[in-house]
């Protein structure tokens, strides 16, 4: 029997290809909403980055959240993502 495939994404923070699944995802829609998917499946263009401070720091720093959708991002999306991003670490401590 063949091997399932692994889904891959590149990390906007590190630029490494990690497992989507252990992605965290931002979300871009039609309606021009921007927002973190938590489930990974919301419709709309998408943009990684891993659950570590050390990624996400550098991702916003070099705006690459607003490269990837070609728009600015609400300062909400960031707070949203650096408690996500809270969570996982101490979830692994």
């Amino acid at each position: 029997m063949a091997e399932r495939r692994v889904p891959l994404r590149k990390c906007l923070g590190c630029g490494e290809m990690k497992d989507k699944r252990l992605l965290l995802r931002v979300v871009h829609n039609k309606e021009g909403e921007t927002f973190v998917d938590p489930v990974g499946k919301a419709a709309g263009r998408g943009a990684y980055v891993c659950g570590c401070t050390a990624c996400f720091d550098t991702a916003r720093k070099s705006r690459r959240f607003e490269r990837a959708f070609s728009e600015r991002i609400p300062d909400g999306v960031y707070e949203t993502l650096r408690e996500r991003i809270a969570e996982i670490e101490n979830a692994g401590k």
